[in-house]
């Protein structure tokens, strides 16, 4: 597991969607999400017990500590990779949890969302996605509603790529942090990539507050994909979900 979550990482790092299989796949038709274990050896996480993403419900309290976000202006190219339109991030923004350092490598973006709140689902979910030095995987996930337009997220869609595999960059690099809540109360549980190779063995970590983005934005977001691009839920099966 340590070895897969590893090369994951590397291929995060190195600018590569989580989406880094080399295998075809898509999210409808012959290679969609209910074929993605048989597309090849390497996806056979798809079919685990540990799945992302769920239908958060049923919720245990606990002790959960305020998250901690260290981040700072890092986020410069934009890249569209067919599947989804992603924000690489230079080294220097973080997530600290149980005593270890996960550094934010990439965000980027899934309509409809993936993950429900108690059965809502919201138009647009953010992945931040997180690493930390043995390629262990934290993902803190942000929940847009329809509202005013969102001027942080503007400044990605004003540029993003509409052709698969092109890149741009931002004249001035922006945080992460400007994408999210300033409230940062959040849900947990442990769950896998939604893309393949589905590695498990993921924390999630959902913001409870969404975000205010605008229909003219998640209808440009369609028009650039062209197909939604969320994995159905998968089976909760006996994991918690903290709060």
């Amino acid at each position: 597991m340590k070895a897969a979550l590893l090369f994951v990482s590397m291929s995060i790092a190195s600018g590569v969607a989580m989406a880094g299989s080399d295998t075809k796949w898509s999210y409808s038709g012959a290679n969609g999400p209910g074929e993605w274990a048989k597309l090849s050896a390497d996806n056979a996480a798809c079919s685990g017990k540990n799945q992302s993403p769920i239908n958060l419900t049923g919720f245990i309290k606990a002790d959960l500590k305020p998250i901690k976000l260290t981040y700072q202006a890092g986020g410069k190219e934009i890249l569209n990779n067919g599947h989804t339109i992603q924000m690489n991030f230079a080294s220097g923004s973080h997530l600290r949890m149980e005593g270890t350092q996960f550094d934010l490598k990439q965000v980027h973006f899934h309509a409809p969302s993936e993950n429900l709140i108690q059965g809502k689902s919201y138009p647009l979910e953010a992945h931040f996605v997180h690493a930390d030095k043995d390629g262990n995987l934290a993902v803190v996930a942000v929940m847009y509603e329809e509202g005013a337009a969102n001027r942080s997220l503007a400044r990605i869609w004003n540029v993003m790529p509409k052709e698969a595999d092109q890149k741009v960059e931002l004249e001035t690099p922006m945080s992460g942090d400007l994408l999210m809540p300033k409230q940062r109360s959040y849900y947990r549980f442990n769950g896998s990539l939604t893309t393949p190779p589905c590695s498990e063995g993921v924390r999630w970590l959902v913001l409870k507050a969404p975000v205010s983005v605008s229909k003219e934005q998640i209808d440009a977001f369609a028009q650039v994909l062209h197909h939604p691009n969320n994995r159905p839920v998968q089976a909760i099966n006996a994991r918690p979900v903290l709060q």
